[in-house]
């Protein structure tokens, strides 16, 4: 009985020691072809490496994993998972009213933002308000179509678009330029990321 214990507490040490081992082995991974080398040198661990994507995998673990960064270990449970690549953007999609400030006081300026509003609140399309207030000639009804980084809108309205949620009506003034935008967050933010992540049992 007490070699059984014995041997028992021996086998137990050796597994844990080996699950311990996993997330120091995995911190001197970072590229493809060193995780290949560790799925092909512990079998026993069970290793893999997965791709996912966020805008195929949408499965509790998936969108778990889609929150890591690159170099990023954790656990979930008996398994230890590596970020060994993660690419991708987030685009945004809003429709916007131009009004140029040389052209108005302030007073008429913040009247027609306020009549504005009212109509869009009410239940007016940004598309057919776009169309009837806007000053900058735009063709696409006051659409941005999707966007992201260099675009061809102020950086103060392509920040406040990301900062705002689907659905917000919301103002954007670029000072120096006389420059204001009546926005609509018209999409919810379109992620795309696309990650490899080298996976084994063992913590």
């Amino acid at each position: 009985m007490k070699l059984s214990l014995a041997a028992l507490f021996l086998l137990l040490s050796a597994t844990t020691f080996g699950q311990l081992g996993v997330t120091e082995k995995f911190k001197s991974i970072t590229t493809v072809q060193q995780a290949q080398q560790f799925i092909d040198a512990n079998p026993i661990l069970k290793p893999a490496l997965i791709k996912i994507s966020a805008e195929k995998d949408t499965t509790i673990l998936a969108k778990r994993l889609l929150r890591q960064n690159k170099g990023d270990i954790f656990s979930v449970g008996y398994v230890t998972y590596k970020v060994l690549e993660s690419a991708g953007t987030v685009a945004y999609r809003a429709n916007y009213i131009f009004l140029d400030g040389s052209e108005y006081n302030k007073a008429q300026l913040d009247s027609l933002k306020k009549l504005i509003v009212q109509q869009a609140s009410s239940g007016a399309s940004m598309a057919s308000l776009s169309d009837k207030y806007t000053m900058d000639g735009n063709k696409t009804h006051g659409d941005t179509d999707w966007f992201f980084g260099e675009y061809s809108f102020p950086k103060e309205f392509q920040d406040a678009v990301q900062a705002h949620n689907y659905g917000d009506i919301f103002f954007v003034e670029v000072p120096d330029k006389q420059w204001h935008y009546i926005i609509k967050k018209t999409y919810n933010d379109r992620i795309k990321k696309d990650m490899t992540i080298l996976r084994a049992i063992g913590g």
